[in-house]
């Protein structure tokens, strides 16, 4: 399954120390404007060695683009990339050839195909992301001339989190931190325990939200191809996620009639008083904004003794070697962004197949 989307649909390939990560785009509408520009800008989001809160790995990340794009706009036909690796430092994970990280990939990946990459993780490293923020670009050129837009920013860190709804927020100002989150107070506070908890070689978790705005009225599949099982689908698949909740998900204290968005008729247009839905009902969008929380976990390859064991068993203590996060939030704030854009346009493309007029 190293293919996601229905229609736009993105296969990708590569392993973390291997010779490159790359994929194939598959199903993108013809005569979209591509600006290299900000596709580099969007893997440079996502790229390590950013600031001090993230892995010290040095990558360029420059995306080179086999096909499907002739004169600045794609073609229809499948577009080929690659990115190059350029900074492996694969002698630091010697250590742990034949020890399974706690938490980690590691046993499953063993268990299920027999053998592992164990440089970096392989397949099973982040660094796989990096097709998924390519995808997620060209999906967003795209759903821009739709007038949909898409915005992440990171909401919680460890114990510290907002606690205002994203409305009361100026979202532009995401990029002006580097744990990108819009509440400046707030954002100080989770750099400074980033930096407590790296300095001790540990690794913390936290909640990233995204917000869609202009998405019409129709997207969704009845059953089982709900918008918002499609979204938590995508969310889900990213590396160290744990959770997926949209409109007031796990906020369950409240009642029907506390909870319930009132339609009322807004200058002959059907709109709602409130969106505690989260943009969707029914698995179908209905025209408000989409919003959602996915949930991190700590990032299971720590600095620190373990206990664990090898391939046959025996009982082993492990110290990580490398250069990992400490808090991946950050850096996944693109990614969350990237699978939302794919996912979206993959639905609208699906929606435009349900009805002749």
């Amino acid at each position: 399954m190293n293919t996601f989307g229905n229609i736009f649909r993105l296969t990708s390939f590569g392993e973390s120390h291997g010779k490159g990560i790359g994929g194939v785009i598959d199903g993108c509408p013809s005569g979209i404007d591509v600006d290299m520009d900000f596709i580099q800008s969007e893997l440079d989001r996502r790229r390590p060695g950013q600031s001090n809160i993230t892995t010290p790995r040095k990558e360029g990340d420059k995306v080179e683009f086999f096909s499907g794009i002739y004169d600045g706009k794609t073609t229809g036909t499948p577009i080929g990339f690659i990115v190059w690796n350029e900074n492996q430092h694969s002698s630091d994970y010697d250590n742990m050839k034949d020890i399974f990280r706690p938490s980690h990939a590691d046993y499953t990946y063993t268990m299920k195909y027999g053998a592992r990459d164990h440089r970096g993780g392989g397949r099973s490293s982040a660094r796989e992301t990096i097709s998924r923020c390519v995808g997620g670009a060209l999906a967003k050129l795209t759903l821009k001339q739709l007038g949909i837009n898409i915005t992440a920013y990171t909401s919680q860190v460890g114990n510290i989190k907002l606690d205002k709804v994203y409305t009361e927020y100026d979202l532009s100002q995401i990029e002006s931190t580097a744990v990108r989150c819009p509440d400046m107070e707030k954002a100080e506070e989770m750099i400074e325990l980033i930096k407590v908890v790296k300095a001790k070689g540990d690794t913390i978790g936290g909640v990233i939200k995204c917000v869609v705005k202009g998405v019409p009225v129709g997207l969704g599949q009845p059953v089982f191809g709900k918008l918002h099982a499609a979204l938590g689908n995508a969310m889900l698949s990213i590396n160290a996620v744990k959770g997926f909740q949209y409109g007031d998900g796990f906020d369950v204290e409240h009642r029907g009639s506390e909870r319930n968005d009132s339609f009322f008729d807004d200058n002959g247009k059907i709109n709602t008083h409130t969106n505690y839905s989260g943009g969707i009902q029914g698995g179908i969008s209905n025209g408000q904004d989409i919003y959602f929380d996915v949930a991190f976990k700590p990032v299971a390859t720590i600095l620190m003794e373990q206990d664990t064991v090898d391939k046959d068993g025996h009982e082993t203590v492990l110290k990580a070697r490398g250069r990992h996060d400490a808090c991946v939030l950050p850096r996944a704030v693109p990614i969350v962004e990237a699978m939302a854009a794919m996912t979206i346009l993959d639905y609208y493309l699906l929606d435009r197949t349900s009805r002749l007029f």
